[in-house]
């Protein structure tokens, strides 16, 4: 039996570990994350050192169910066989261009990474806020130069054929490790945001792809989290729109959600088809009118006939480690707009045996030609005439590409297999 002072003194333990160790109950959070507490183990002091710059150091952290996660990210910084971009605009090495023109004439073609030795030279013009890396088919062709800050922007160049998938890794850093915290106005424990501006043009100078609603976009790492109620999850959307953003001082023990990144999330073959469109953010809430890595190059981002924008994942403030996705397919030489246009449909999509090609019956007999491709640029199959049902049971599992050609136009389609 235990008598009332045995009692107390198991109850003053409980408490004390309670306040040196603070856990939470399960209940309050429902969501399909790992869920770490407080703040992380520095393992890297600092990647890159900047005059004016921030520290952009890495930690550890595990979470409660003993998965070990590195904050903000697992990034390619420090792998010698990851490109850098070449630089738009730079601070930190003297790279000040003052318009895209500058940029591209101190560029001399070695900086050109081949993805298809036949391919043409794509140059894209980046501006992320924080760091990027890219990867084209798989193939990583460019990461960002400055980690954390100054705010710097970059351009890629690389050698491929169309169709070709663009997919992008984003960081957000953060000062207060594990918490996504920086020092801002006073708060050592400020919600910093993110955000992500591209344009990629072709070797005619033509813009073939922008950033806008057409991407895929998906969150990895939420924080800071200040009640494990507030995070919710709706199919594929994982959402923190109700989350607290407000500043503090006190935010050791704010919680952090970490998803593990889907394997081969870099390739054309990979489906994101369930996958969140990006979310749209206006220059100034990205707060980039002050930046000269980004208004030096207005012409480039906001072409005033074909503006890029920023976008991220549901919440450009809380969420620091997010994919972007974007298949860019062949040219289309027609309006968007044009009603026979909306009216070509593939389905279902996913498909497993064969898909229904639907269109404009007044289109239906100036098909010359319908084509599907694989991702490797493949002619898989062809048809001279419009066909309603077409099979692909022979067809293996992966994206495909198909190619509805008439007189006056091309329209491309991606088609999945399951």
């Amino acid at each position: 039996m235990w008598n009332n002072t045995s009692i107390f003194i198991r109850m003053l333990k409980l408490t004390s570990f309670l306040l040196l160790f603070p856990i939470f109950s399960s209940a309050q959070y429902l969501g399909t994350a790992s869920v770490t507490q407080g703040l992380a183990t520095t393992t890297v002091s600092n990647l890159y050192t900047c005059s004016g710059g921030r520290i952009a150091a890495l930690g550890t952290i595990t979470a409660t169910n003993n998965s070990v996660w590195t904050v903000p990210a697992v990034t390619n910084y420090t792998n010698a066989n990851f490109p850098f971009a070449s630089d738009l605009h730079n601070t930190c090495n003297g790279h000040n261009y003052a318009n895209d023109a500058a940029a591209l004439a101190a560029l001399n073609g070695s900086d050109i990474v081949t993805v298809d030795t036949n391919g043409e030279i794509i140059t894209a013009y980046i501006f992320a806020d924080n760091y990027f890396e890219l990867y084209i088919n798989g193939v990583s062709v460019g990461k960002d130069n400055v980690p954390f800050t100054q705010f710097n922007s970059n351009i890629v160049r690389f050698k491929v054929n169309r169709p070709f998938t663009i997919a992008m890794l984003l960081v957000d850093w953060e000062e207060r490790l594990g918490v996504g915290g920086e020092t801002n106005g006073g708060f050592t424990y400020h919600c910093g945001d993110g955000g992500m501006v591209a344009v990629f043009k072709d070797s005619n100078n033509s813009i073939i792809a922008k950033t806008g609603s057409d991407w895929k976009a998906q969150t990895f790492y939420t924080s800071p989290i200040m009640d494990l109620t507030c995070p919710t999850e709706n199919g594929s959307l994982r959402l923190s729109g109700n989350c607290s953003t407000a500043d503090s001082n006190s935010g050791n023990n704010y919680y952090g959600l970490h998803w593990a990144r889907p394997a081969n999330w870099t390739l054309a073959t990979f489906d994101d088809s369930t996958w969140p469109a990006a979310s749209l953010y206006a220059n100034a809430a990205i707060g980039v009118d002050n930046k000269p890595a980004y208004t030096n190059f207005t012409n480039i981002f906001d072409n005033p006939t074909n503006v890029a924008q920023f976008v991220w994942s549901t919440n450009v403030i809380l969420d620091n480690e997010v994919i972007v996705r974007k298949t860019v397919l062949s040219n289309l030489s027609v309006n968007h707009n044009d009603s026979k246009i909306k009216h070509i449909n593939i389905y279902p999509n996913p498909t497993k045996s064969e898909f229904h090609l639907e269109v404009d019956p007044s289109i239906k007999n100036e098909i010359q030609s319908v084509k599907i491709y694989n991702l490797l640029g493949e002619l898989v199959f062809s048809t001279h005439q419009y066909l309603e049902i077409i099979s692909t049971s022979n067809l293996s599992s992966g994206m495909y590409i198909i190619k509805v050609n008439l007189p006056e136009f091309e329209i491309s389609k991606k088609l999945i297999i399951e």
